[in-house]
């Protein structure tokens, strides 16, 4: 599921920047299968794009463990699968180095009969640099290796169309084979266009003034805070499913004699939110269908389905004021190290 979420949060993150308007819903809908309206036909296609390599990327790394070097040959296969099907919607021949004189905005392009000597010492410079080819590179070398790659695919500007895509599946791929968790894929794609304008800002700033490193700060920082949201994410999925584990367990052990009364004060503590309290009005409007059972139930009802759950003690209550109880789970859990460890991490 997380790494569903993250993949095409990633394919609609990536093809956002370059002016894609499907919506979360919508990618959400092509990650699934599903097909769009025939005018949205050319967006649903990059983003569908954008998923298969992505998907493809993942099978060699993660499934088959095959790992390639940055080479000509790999950064037109990708450029050839972002391309894939797009026609006149993208103004470039797939998996072909452009033959004319490009210019995005102010910036002028490499000519084109310099493109494949530019590509060839790009990734000369990068096996020769960052020492993945000898088994020896750092997760933190990595992650440096994949912005630099991702930059210098836009500078050098192979392609006359999905350069950026291209040099952020570069980016991708890269952070992949390092061991960057497939949960986290979607991290930098997303930061960039969350902060799309200090992007192109931090493009451009490393291009007139020939380095690299406050782009490279502002990637790693959007990295690392990243890592950090997806982490949050794990823990909060991993503790929503120990609580409604327990939830079951206590059901469970309990005896009853009638099933439909059993399994309605289950549902309603299934339903109940682990982060807010709710008065009986609340409840009895928790869910549809929990709706429908107490509209022909009186508020006595409740307040006995409400007394049975508090004797099981998986709920609390306060001045009417009803709330799950997941203290009673996070006594079961160890303390967290903290001081030096945290710091170390952070």
């Amino acid at each position: 599921m997380l790494l569903n979420v993250s993949l095409f949060k990633g394919a609609q993150a990536t093809t956002a920047i370059e002016g894609n308007t499907l919506t979360d819903a919508e990618v959400e809908r092509v990650a699934a299968g599903q097909s769009l309206p025939p005018s949205k036909e050319y967006q649903e296609r990059e983003v569908r794009n954008i998923l298969d390599v992505m998907n493809l990327l993942l099978r060699e790394v993660a499934v088959h463990r095959q790992a390639s070097l940055v080479s000509p040959d790999l950064i037109k296969r990708h450029h050839r699968l972002v391309g894939k099907g797009l026609g006149e919607h993208f103004d470039a021949f797939p998996g072909e180095f452009r033959q004319d004189q490009r210019t995005v905005g102010p910036y002028r392009c490499p000519r084109p009969q310099d493109v494949p000597i530019l590509v060839d010492h790009l990734c000369s410079w990068l096996q020769e640099q960052f020492g993945f080819r000898s088994g020896q590179q750092s997760f933190s070398e990595a992650v440096i290796q994949a912005i630099v790659t991702h930059v210098y695919v836009e500078w050098i500007h192979p392609f006359g169309d999905g350069n950026g895509r291209t040099g952020r599946l570069l980016e991708f791929y890269i952070l992949l084979r390092a061991g960057n968790p497939d949960i986290a894929s979607h991290i930098l794609s997303n930061f960039y266009n969350l902060t799309r304008a200090e992007y192109y800002r931090q493009l451009s700033k490393a291009y007139s003034e020939r380095q690299l490193t406050s782009f490279i700060a502002y990637a790693v920082q959007g990295y690392r805070n990243g890592l950090q949201d997806s982490l949050r994410t794990i823990q909060d999925s991993q503790f929503e499913m120990a609580w409604r584990t327990l939830i079951y367990d206590r059901f469970a052990e309990r005896r009853y004699r009638k099933r439909n009364v059993f399994k309605r004060r289950r549902d309603l503590m299934l339903a109940m939110p682990a982060d807010r309290e709710l008065s009986t009005e609340d409840l009895f409007v928790l869910t549809p269908r929990l709706a429908g059972e107490y509209s022909n139930l009186s508020r006595r009802t409740l307040l006995r389905d409400l007394a049975v759950l508090s004797e099981m003690e998986l709920i609390t209550e306060s001045s009417g004021q009803y709330k799950a109880n997941t203290g009673l789970l996070r006594q079961q859990m160890p303390i967290r190290l903290v001081g030096r460890t945290a710091e170390a991490v952070a």
